[in-house]
């Protein structure tokens, strides 16, 4: 007869925040099964704005704790995975008919100093007039400020917490979905449904983490039986991409009449990413999708500041995600709180079951901290707070050194594509000397599905990193699908099918 497998905590989620406290729990010393339903950061979690930052506009909604906290993670995030992290430089170009330039001149020094900045540039003014970053904007847009946040590749950042959290002793489960838990004697009796095999299993868990992001409701109510669940707001953010704006590598930030804010960014080399909005999710879906309003909102903001504009015509790609907002009775989306909750369940077993509703992607490490200290509470203390300094798979060379880690492996690997090269530097870090092991040119590489997707490439994220489905790798562990045909994607796709068959 086989053992049921006993986990000190059990994870429910395979977002950011469900990877972070895995993650966090497993370097302590905790026995740690973490299950996620679908392909990890497969939800809100890879459909961000791809940004590590402070959140300048939550400053008018008085969340200083929130803008601080946030504030102080950029630098310690940026030196934890300097590949997949990297400062930006935002230009908010002078809009005479909103906020008064004092006003943010105010918020931008509050943000510059709040932090503890140490490694990114201050604010300063621009002369739009003069400056490159003046050049695409209608001549009305005279005077500027430029100031610094951070770019993620969002997720990626999942993926590796969870990297991390397995060499720590974690099983971590893609595609296993929890669809039962009883609780006898302090301890949880938990059924999993593996989606791929179609076969079931049994664990059981001292304590259990909910962190399924905007399904958070939904667990409650399937899982553990609270079918008045009601915490969580769901609100849709929707991006489009459209071909490269701009040739400078300054995103901006622009003030709408609304009182929202818009971003646009320079996105995959050839590509201006514009987001987001703030629009009620009624139906929890599997993929939401932008709508046509959303679509026309996005394209006539970034109209009112860039002297071409922008149409929908010239929309290549979309992505849409739901934030699960803590439902804390704000009128407007836009001004619900970005903040997350930490809630011990006090009616199953005192706080055996503990939710996490809200949060952001430049906050999850501070947030998997916190939610140790709930942890604590009912299992001991097993080992110090670590992850503050510990960097992530990849990520071990200095924040400032990717150029030179770039240099580093073209020396090793000469004949491979300079451009190949520094790709996947930028995603994997130095493990890109494991993906192209062996390699005295591109051809060793094995077959290219399109746009320097390699075999190679492809065996290593379906390895190491969890891929099953090609939508894994083309629109998640890589960003290549823009840029591939239906013919390239369905070949991948084939080929990943016939690997699996024949592993």
């Amino acid at each position: 007869m086989v053992e049921t497998p006993h986990y000190d905590i059990l994870v429910i989620g395979g977002g950011i925040n469900g990877a972070g406290i895995a993650r966090d729990a497993a370097g302590r010393g905790y026995s740690v099964c973490l299950a996620e339903a679908g392909d990890f950061g497969g939800g809100t979690s890879s459909a961000s704005t791809k940004l590590i930052h402070g959140g300048l506009r939550y400053l008018e909604f008085y969340e200083f704790r929130l803008v601080r906290e946030a504030l102080m993670e950029r630098e310690i995030l940026w030196g934890m995975a300097p590949h997949i992290i990297r400062p930006l430089r935002f230009v908010l170009p002078y809009h005479s008919g909103l906020r008064p330039a004092w006003l943010l001149r105010i918020g931008l020094f509050l943000y510059d100093n709040l932090g503890g900045r140490k490694l990114l540039p201050g604010t300063k003014t621009l002369d739009l007039t003069k400056d490159t970053a003046g050049k695409p904007l209608k001549p009305g847009y005279r005077k500027g400020f430029e100031y610094s946040d951070c770019w993620v590749e969002d997720a990626r950042l999942v993926v590796l917490n969870l990297r991390d959290a397995q060499a720590k002793g974690a099983t971590v489960l893609a595609r296993t979905t929890v669809t039962s838990a009883r609780l006898v004697d302090s301890t949880w009796h938990v059924s999993l449904h593996d989606r791929d095999a179609d076969a079931t299993s049994e664990i059981t868990a001292s304590l259990v983490v909910n962190a399924a992001g905007p399904w958070v409701d939904n667990v409650l109510k399937s899982v553990f039986g609270q079918n008045d669940a009601q915490n969580v707001r769901l609100v849709r953010g929707s991006h489009i991409v459209i071909d490269r704006k701009f040739d400078h590598g300054r995103p901006y930030i622009f003030q709408n009449a609304d009182g929202r804010i818009l971003f646009a960014i320079p996105y995959e080399t050839d590509y201006t990413l514009i987001g987001t909005t703030d629009a009620e999710q009624e139906a929890l879906e599997e993929r939401p999708a932008i709508t046509p309003q959303e679509t026309e909102y996005l394209c006539k903001m970034a109209s009112e500041y860039f002297a071409e504009p922008v149409t929908t015509d010239d929309v290549v790609w979309t992505y849409s995600g739901v934030r699960p907002l803590y439902d804390d009775g704000a009128s407007k989306a836009q001004e619900a709180t970005r903040d997350y909750v930490i809630r011990p369940d006090k009616t199953l077993g005192n706080g055996r079951l503990v939710n996490i509703f809200g949060g952001k992607i430049t906050t999850y490490r501070r947030l998997a901290e916190s939610m140790l200290a709930e942890v604590e509470a009912v299992l001991g203390k097993r080992g110090p707070a670590w992850t503050k300094g510990a960097t992530l798979p990849g990520g071990d060379f200095p924040t400032t050194g990717f150029d030179d880690l770039v240099r580093a492996i073209r020396t090793e690997y000469p004949l491979l594509d300079a451009a190949l090269v520094r790709r996947l530097a930028r995603l994997y870090g130095t493990d890109a000397r494991t993906v192209v092991d062996g390699a005295k040119t591109s051809e060793d590489l094995g077959r290219d599905f399109g746009h320097g997707l390699t075999e190679a490439e492809v065996r290593y994220l379906m390895k190491t990193e969890w891929a099953r489905a090609a939508e894994d790798i083309l629109f998640r562990r890589t960003k290549l699908g823009i840029r591939m045909s239906e013919a390239q994607k369905q070949a991948l796709a084939d080929w990943m099918a016939e690997s699996r068959g024949s592993a």
